[in-house]
Order: C-alpha cells, then structure tokens, then sequence
C-alpha cells in the first residue's frame, strides 16, 4: 500500500510539471512540460544519484582510508550491507560541519550512502552505525530511486514557477491562461505544492526506515541517539550550506537539513523528530530493551567535537 501512495504522489508530482506548462504556455506549453516530465523521469532513473552526489561534492571512500573514522564507517557499511542482505554500497564522505547522511541510487545494485565529517567527528559509532542502518533500509526498501527521482522533478518545478513569474502573462491574447496572476500564482502555489507532496512520500517512508534500521543495527537506542543529536545540531544553527543551495534534495537526509530555519519548519519534509524517537523506543520496548536515551546535544549554542576535519 505505501508502494502505490508513493507511486500515486509521484504521478501527482509529475501531473503538476504538467500542469505549470499549461499556465505559462497553454496546450504547447503542457505538451512541452510533458515530454520534458518523461525525460526527466527516464535521465533521472539512470542519473539522479551521480546528480546529487556531485552537487553535494561527495568523494567516495573505501576501507582503506589513512583516516581511522572513515575506516571505521567504511567497515561498519559492508558489514550492515551483509547483516541486511544488501550488496556493498559506494560509500561517500561529504565536507559538512552538519552531521547528517543519505542514500541514492536506483536500486540496491547501485547505491550509494553518503554521511557529513560533521557526522563521522560529533558522534560515536554506534551512533553513527544506526544512521547507515537506516540509510541501508532505504537501499532495501527501494526509496532511494524515489526519493532521488522526487528531488529532481520538485527542483524542477520550483524553476519552471520562477520562469512563470519571470516571463508568464507578458504578452496579450496568446494561448496561455491566466495571464499575469495565473504567472504570478503558479510561482507562488507550484513549489508549495511540490513541497507538500515531497513531505507525503519522504514522512511515510521514514518511519519504516527507522524501524527496519534499527532490525538491521540490532540497536535501537544507538539510532534514537544519533536522531536527537542530529535534529540538535541542525537546529542550534550548524548550517548545512549545499542543502541551503540545493532545497530540493532536503528530504533525502536522515534529518532536515534545513531545520536550523524557522520558515523551513512550515512545511518540513520530515517527521518531528520526538516523533520517530518515541516509535523506536516503543520498538526497543517490544524487543525487551528498557534502557533510556542518553542526555542529547543542547540546541543553542552546539560545540563541534575536535575531529579529523577541523
């Protein structure tokens, strides 16, 4: 059933790419939006990965890395891969003081994780071998494609609405409708609607990353740890700057990497983070295990651990 949803949303998606060509250019413009939607969906089927990777500047890493961190997370991905039945995925380090990661790719044969410096210095490694764990169940539940395809479609929506607003309504008696306020609504409502339907696809699909993680970790608590250490982070104004340049790919992170700007908090494409705490600790009850949380990160004022990258 969340399969469909998610296959519904992104008809949805695309039917809105569709949608604002027909504002700015009538019965052409749809046409055209809808041959660009398909080849959007098929570039972005073979591409979408290597696209956000390098907008992210991540440089892939392996187990013989001369830093012990990266090591250690290298080591600790294939052997999570194993436990999860997955095939070793490319493992990539991004330069961010924000500790936070994502997966991509188009199916498990193909995929990528990626975690921040900032995420291999501020936590431990069970911490940090609870987010992977999480990433790899998105790797096994098949979201990457999704959610790589969704960033791609939704970025591009937000650019067709700013050409709307631009150029849409210019000219008199031509086949566009709306004229100047159909430009000027569609700049206003396309992205917001966009945005709506990225945190439908990204919220549903985080709930059981966290709880197939966290079967693949054999740790709760490790994963619940590092969720509250994270949000902490990003909220006490360590800034993730290529998410900042790139809004589109938010929901791709294990936590917002926005969440640090109150306006973003509107319509975040995650789950609140108390939330999902609170579902893993329910699931760590039901295995028997009674142990609380560690005291989390205090959101003002962060102080970034002495790591490799400072």
């Amino acid at each position: 059933m969340n399969h469909f949803k998610t296959f519904a949303l992104l008809t949805g998606l695309t039917a809105l790419f569709v949608g604002a060509g027909y504002m700015i250019g009538g019965p052409t413009g749809m046409l055209i939006a809808f041959v660009l939607a398909a080849g959007m969906n098929l570039f972005s089927y073979w591409n979408a990965d290597k696209i956000v990777l390098r907008a992210y500047g991540a440089v892939e890493v392996d187990e013989n890395h001369p830093e012990p961190l990266v090591r250690n997370y290298a080591r600790d991905v294939r052997d999570l891969a194993d436990r999860a039945g997955l095939p070793m995925p490319r493992v990539c380090i991004i330069e961010s003081d924000q500790p936070n990661a994502f997966a991509t790719g188009r199916n498990p044969q193909n995929a990528a994780v990626a975690a921040t410096t900032g995420l291999l210095a501020m936590l431990d490694r069970d911490e940090i071998r609870g987010v992977m764990a999480h990433e790899l169940a998105h790797v096994k539940n098949r979201d990457t494609l999704t959610m790589t395809v969704t960033a791609t479609i939704a970025g591009a929506i937000s650019a067709l609405a700013n050409f709307a607003f631009f150029f849409g309504g210019s000219r008199e008696n031509d086949e566009r409708p709306g004229g100047i306020i159909g430009a000027v609504a569609l700049a206003i409502l396309a992205p917001i609607a966009a945005m709506l339907v990225q945190m439908a696809i990204s919220r549903s699909r985080e709930y059981e990353a966290d709880r197939v993680g966290a079967q693949i970790a054999g740790d709760n608590r490790g994963l619940a740890r590092a969720l509250e250490k994270i949000d902490a982070y990003a909220r006490g104004g360590v800034v993730n700057h290529e998410a900042e340049r790139n809004p589109a790919t938010a929901h791709m992170f294990i936590i917002n990497p926005l969440a640090g700007r109150g306006a973003d908090n509107l319509f975040s494409t995650h789950p609140a983070t108390h939330n999902r705490i609170e579902a893993l600790m329910k699931l760590a009850i039901g295995q028997g295990t009674r142990q609380r949380l560690g005291t989390a990160v205090p959101t003002s004022g962060p102080s970034r651990q002495p790591g490799p990258w400072s």
